[in-house]
């Protein structure tokens, strides 16, 4: 992947962090953007000669395009976008307020649109070619109770991704997306230990997933191997769900 510059959104930790490193590991020029730019920084130290540390609240759209700008302008105009940044909070929708409510939707759906509006552009105008890949959930596909506003805008992460495969096939972009199940990360790590022992009991592995598991299919979809797949729904969930 030496001739690929990737943008990774949620690099500062978890799944994010994994992928960054992975297409490091592999040549590839990285950008690690993470609202926490100190979390981004501690990633880019492990390779950094291929691995710039960029701050970014993907639900602020202004905030996106100042990245964008700072990407093209430091590194160049990336061929490759994983929207991997997320975040949750376990609860019972009717304890719902409005502005969490928001906030789960602005990061989680909307996210990935301003990442995707910003940087799609310049993939189609350059002419080569690109790959987005977007960070779901199976909440997204299944459900999930005491998620239910999460695993809403998950599923719309999965419907943009089909629709957006569709629209950019003719410009030779792929679009796919990767939706982990309970994963070893920071944000499980918070849930209730009740929960967090419920899920791993219900997985058939009887453990959870490592964030360098979720990142593989992840480089896989990103690389040329997967240049004929587009608009796909890959569950790595250790077989907790099996959604066809």
């Amino acid at each position: 992947m030496s001739n690929d510059i990737a943008v990774v959104t949620g690099a500062g930790s978890g799944i994010g962090r994994a992928i960054a490193l992975g297409f490091a590991a592999r040549g590839a020029r990285v950008v690690a953007a993470d609202l926490d730019l100190a979390a981004a920084e501690n990633t880019a130290r492990e390779n950094p000669e291929l691995i710039r540390a960029a701050e970014v609240d993907v639900a602020d759209r202004s905030r996106v395009d100042a990245l964008r700008d700072e990407v093209n302008a430091t590194v160049g105009a990336p061929n490759i976008l994983v929207n991997a940044a997320g975040w949750d909070r376990t609860d019972q929708f009717l304890n719902a307020t409005a502005e969490f409510a928001e906030k789960v939707v602005a990061i989680n759906y909307l996210g990935p649109v301003h990442m995707c509006s910003a940087f799609l552009p310049a993939m189609v105008e350059s002419g080569r070619g690109g790959k987005v890949v977007n960070i779901a959930s199976d909440a997204g596909r299944v459900g999930s109770a005491g998620e239910s506003i999460y695993a809403g805008a998950k599923g719309g992460v999965i419907a943009l991704t089909k629709s957006l495969a569709r629209e950019m096939a003719r410009h030779q972009i792929n679009v796919n997306c990767v939706c982990p199940g309970p994963t070893d990360t920071p944000l499980f790590q918070a849930q209730p230990e009740k929960l967090k022992e419920a899920l791993i009991k219900a997985i058939p592995f009887r453990r959870l997933a490592t964030p360098e598991e979720v990142a593989a299919p992840v480089l896989f979809f990103a690389s040329d191997a997967a240049a004929f797949i587009t608009g796909q729904v890959l569950s790595v969930s250790g077989g907790l769900t099996m959604a066809g």
